[in-house]
């Protein structure tokens, strides 16, 4: 990817994931299970996404998505189709038409951003299940953290899904140099440093704290207690 960090358009790396990620279908058997997403196959997690990026268009539209249906699915086919329907969705409305998001009606811009990291996470799922690195620029990872402390943690104590943290955990990622706290303000019970990316896994359930490219100073409990949390949706 060539955007930077000053001023990344979020349209274009959502695109280029996508099309990673459609690269990638063919090169991983689709009964390889994703063990991070419960009982998950590799062609359950391709639905998934292709399900996502269509339910998003809609939101974008401000309208309900017409049923995709059960399947069975030709994989590759089916998330090239709602690949493009999204993106053709984005691109067509610019990203200050009003839409429903995640927190009430905001500018479609919102989806370029979620569905970005939706499908980054998702690519990572998908070639680290079948033995494939993936290596995007640490600004992304960043943001992807960003989101789950601005955007998804708020909303997830905010619909009850979880309780509010007792202290704060904060988050160091060095290679972005981006410091962030989960969960509050106050002073953090702990603090995890690493890469951006260790950082992200981390919060989306795909690391463990005892990952070596982290490190904690404080108290462990308090992260093992916020990582058991619903953080994200």
């Amino acid at each position: 990817m060539t955007t930077t960090r000053s001023s990344p358009d979020l349209l274009e790396v959502l695109g280029g994931l996508q099309d990673d990620f459609l690269a990638t279908i063919p090169q991983v058997d689709p009964a390889t299970r994703v063990p991070w997403c419960g009982r998950w196959r590799v062609k359950d997690l391709v639905v998934h996404l292709s399900r996502i990026h269509h339910w998003a268009a809609g939101q974008a539209r401000r309208r309900q998505e017409a049923p995709l249906g059960r399947g069975p699915f030709v994989l590759e086919d089916l998330y090239a189709t709602c690949a493009a329907e999204l993106r053709d969705t984005l691109a067509e409305l610019g990203p200050d038409a009003e839409a429903w998001t995640l927190v009430g009606n905001g500018p479609a811009s919102f989806w370029h951003r979620r569905q970005t990291h939706e499908t980054l996470v998702h690519l990572w799922d998908l070639r680290t299940a079948g033995g494939l690195d993936l290596t995007v620029p640490p600004w992304l990872w960043a943001d992807t953290v960003d989101e789950v402390v601005t955007v998804m943690q708020p909303r997830q104590e905010r619909m009850g899904r979880m309780e509010p943290l007792a202290a704060p955990i904060e988050l160091v990622a060095q290679d972005p140099g981006r410091t962030w706290l989960l969960g509050g303000t106050t002073h953090p019970a702990a603090t995890v440093t690493g890469p951006a990316d260790a950082l992200a896994l981390l919060l989306w359930g795909r690391a463990t704290p005892d990952d070596p490219r982290l490190t904690l100073d404080g108290v462990a409990a308090a992260l093992d207690d916020a990582l058991s949390r619903r953080l994200t949706p």
